[in-house]
């Protein structure tokens, strides 16, 4: 069992590492253990031990060494969170994440995007930290940010700028846009446009997993869901519904909260009565979890257990990861709310800079290394935008497919033409 060390929320713009005074103040002391009553708890009156989030773990700790050999090896891997081979593919995830969305932005400034397109920056510890865990069976739902969630999954880059472009190349054929990506092939169960509403669909592919493992004895659907959203949708009723079904069925799935503090011009801590959004985890019988968003290393660690608890079937965890973005709520946002101050002290701990700052010092890589990795993601973007600019509009007979369970469609004939330009097509129907 892995201990870590719990950030308590710090409002903004404190650094993360600040704790908020109060009676009693004691670490916050959980265990991922199934849970046992625990009278003297004082946490919000709950009956029940809490996550220990104690100091992040140290992978090795526990490992007895045979020989004086092994010892010194032991004591020189023993805190290192990643391996060379992990620290370079979460680094070019996080560096696919930022590129792609500053990519993005070129692109609809230069008229190749519509409508809103919220981008990820300063989020990718979050997407890194989570989602490069899981098996290719592992389902994820995403948000109206939902670009590099995408991408974290495996959905290539040609596909996710074709769907910006509203290209028929696109992973939603052009239809899904900016806020609506999806992958059957990669388990990304989509991106939704309001807030909260992708909660019951993961907490429903939470449940069809535990059913193909417990009733239909599938002994290899141990499959976990992770929900992302963010702060502002843990004021809203699917949010407390859903928490409430998971904890009660015990299903496979991590809610993550991506708070990074701020909706479109309101502040997370103007608008919720109270802003540890971890501490509605055990108020429904499951753990909640406060993390620093900024630092991969620190999510991966509280990722790793959340996911790994979820597959041995002990149910779901609540995890809030403390972010922030780097640019406004939209492109079409001019970003004027937020304190300058504020932004300059987050944009200080810019997660790629400190992952970076981590494998120098640690000599998991170089900057020639680094270099490389930068180079191929540019490489991949250029081409990917090549891709989307050459590739088809969607034809006009996929208007009004994938509406209506009908495989064509509602409305469009066995030829592939629109019924309602057929005059006899209304016919009868008039008085409906």
């Amino acid at each position: 069992m892995m201990s870590f060390t719990a950030t308590k929320f710090a409002p903004s713009p404190l650094p993360l590492n600040s704790t908020i005074p109060r009676s009693n103040d004691k670490p916050l002391s959980f265990s991922f253990d199934h849970f046992k009553p625990h009278p003297s708890s004082s946490f919000l009156g709950s009956t029940r031990t809490l996550l220990r989030f104690g100091a992040l773990a140290r992978p090795h700790a526990r490992t007895r060494s045979s020989s004086p050999v092994s010892a010194v090896l032991l004591q020189q891997t023993s805190n290192l969170l990643v391996t060379k081979e992990e620290g370079l593919e979460l680094y070019e995830d996080m560096i696919l994440g930022r590129f792609f969305e500053d990519k993005c932005a070129e692109m609809y400034y230069r008229g190749k995007m519509f409508g809103f397109v919220h981008l990820y920056n300063g989020q990718e510890a979050v997407s890194t930290g989570f989602i490069k865990l899981l098996k290719k069976e592992d389902s994820v739902v995403s948000t109206y940010r939902d670009h590099v969630h995408a991408l974290s999954k495996g959905v290539p880059s040609r596909q996710v700028m074709s769907e910006l472009f509203g290209k028929a190349t696109g992973c939603c054929r052009g239809q899904g846009g900016s806020m609506h990506m999806f992958s059957k092939e990669h388990n990304l169960l989509g991106g939704f446009a309001f807030i909260g509403e992708g909660i019951p669909v993961a907490t429903g592919a939470a449940f069809t997993n535990k059913y193909k493992r417990e009733v239909l004895n599938q002994a290899d659907a141990d499959h976990v869901t992770l929900a992302f959203f963010g702060d502002g949708t843990c004021n809203n009723g699917q949010f407390f519904e859903c928490l409430n079904m998971a904890a009660l069925w015990k299903l496979p799935i991590v809610f993550v909260v991506e708070n990074n503090l701020w909706a479109i011009g309101m502040s997370h801590l103007r608008a919720t009565s109270d802003p540890q959004i971890y501490k509605k985890g055990p108020a429904f019988g499951m753990p909640g979890v406060h993390v620093d968003g900024m630092d991969v290393l620190k999510v991966r660690e509280v990722a790793k257990e959340a996911i790994q608890r979820a597959r041995r079937g002990e149910g779901p965890t609540l995890v809030e990861c403390e972010t922030y973005r780097f640019r406004g709520h939209s492109l079409a946002d001019p970003d004027e709310l937020r304190d300058p101050a504020e932004k300059e002290h987050y944009a200080g701990r810019d997660p790629i800079a400190a992952l970076k700052k981590y494998l120098f010092e640690n000599n998991l890589a170089n900057e020639q290394e680094l270099k490389a990795i930068e180079k191929k993601i540019d490489e991949v973007l250029e081409d990917a935008v090549e891709f989307a600019d050459n590739s088809p509009l969607p034809p006009r007979s996929q208007l009004l497919e994938n509406v209506f369970a009908d495989p064509k469609g509602f409305g469009i004939g066995p030829d592939g033409s629109y019924r309602c330009e057929d005059p006899k097509f209304t016919q009868g129907t008039a008085h409906v």
